[in-house]
């Protein structure tokens, strides 16, 4: 008989991105293999107890999850890789777009990699940014993200108006507001969609963008800057606040054209959120995006930066392109990399 996978830590809030995706991993992998234990703590002070009579295990990371400063979470990783034998899906890796925390992330993330047996990361893309900023630190093993087939509703159907007219010029994105997550692109954009469609003749009603989230911690201050923006160029400017999962799915599958428009992304959930509801974003065309239209195709709609607006003003002519055409297939699903997780730390058992 094969081992149990290892204890499955999920550390941090429940409502962040990498802690939700590591709990839909160790529910996918209770589903293959019930000796699988999770345990969730609340943050980094909680885990050394955790993981006190744990032989091996297994965290999902990112530096702002584990620290107030990187320095802080690689410190703390260490303490916790001398305690248990410690397998890492690093996340968040460091590139140029971070800045001043460019050459401070690097380090940290190093000591993240020495810390552990062994890492893996969501995507090619990643394992080719490991090469690019941490040469080092070995080569990654690769488990893309997985899709929850279960928010599957593929094929084309009338979207969920929910009052909105359907002259209305709306575009929605997904996920917490921050720099460069692309909302200050999509309220510039959906302006110039709304010129060159009323310069075409079409009766365009209400120019909105939604966000369908809430800021992410310390970026408050940017609703304000958005909201200029947005009273600028007469666009209104929408903000969910964070939601629930029904009442979040409820929302991607609203009448609106899909976006994902932040460039500077190593691996990201909010595209896959966008597809399980069975809608066909447009993202904006990167060495990632590319990777993940070739990894599930047909699921979506790449662009170049320069043509947002006319993209958008074809999504709206056009409402049908904004869903996935029947029978397109989303694999591999959460259940799938489980299995492909199960695989890779048998061979690590073994090695």
């Amino acid at each position: 008989m094969t081992e149990a996978p290892p204890l499955q830590l999920l550390v941090g809030p429940p409502d962040h991105g990498v802690v939700g995706y590591a709990a839909d991993v160790a529910a996918a992998l209770y589903e293959l293999d019930e000796r699988t234990t999770t345990v969730a703590v609340p943050a980094i002070d909680d885990a050394l107890a955790a993981v006190a009579d744990a032989p091996r295990t297994h965290l999902h990371v990112t530096d702002r999850l584990f620290g107030a400063s990187p320095e802080e979470a690689a410190d703390n990783l260490e303490q916790i890789g001398v305690r248990t034998a410690l397998t890492l899906t690093v996340h968040d890796l460091p590139q140029t777009s971070d800045g001043a925390m460019f050459s401070r992330r690097t380090a940290a993330y190093t000591r993240f990699f020495a810390a552990a047996r062994a890492v893996t990361v969501n995507s090619e893309h990643e394992q080719r940014l490991t090469a690019e900023f941490l040469p080092q630190v070995g080569v990654p093993h690769v488990i893309p993200l997985g899709a929850r087939v279960d928010r599957v509703r593929t094929g084309r159907r009338e979207l969920e108006a929910e009052g909105t007219d359907a002259r209305d010029l709306r575009v929605l994105i997904a996920g917490y507001i921050y720099p460069g997550k692309g909302h200050a692109n999509a309220i510039r954009a959906v302006a110039d969609a709304a010129e060159i469609l009323s310069a075409r003749g079409e009766r365009v009603g209400e120019i909105v963008v939604r966000a369908i989230g809430g800021p992410s911690a310390g970026h408050g201050g940017d609703l304000a800057l958005l909201r200029a923006e947005a009273e600028r160029r007469r666009v209104r400017f929408e903000v969910t606040g964070l939601l629930e999962e029904e009442c979040f799915v409820r929302q991607l599958v609203q009448a609106g054209i899909p976006l994902a428009a932040h460039e500077h992304v190593s691996a990201s959930r909010s595209m896959l959120d966008w597809v399980e509801v069975g809608r066909r974003p447009l993202v904006v065309s990167s060495r990632y995006a590319q990777e993940m239209a070739a990894l599930r195709p047909g699921t979506l709609a790449l662009y170049d930066p320069e043509d947002l607006p006319r993209r958008v003003a074809e999504a709206w002519l056009r409402p049908e392109l904004t869903s996935l055409a029947s029978g397109t297939g989303l694999s591999p699903s959460l259940v799938d990399v489980a299995e492909r997780y199960r695989l890779w730390w048998a061979g690590l058992v073994h090695r």
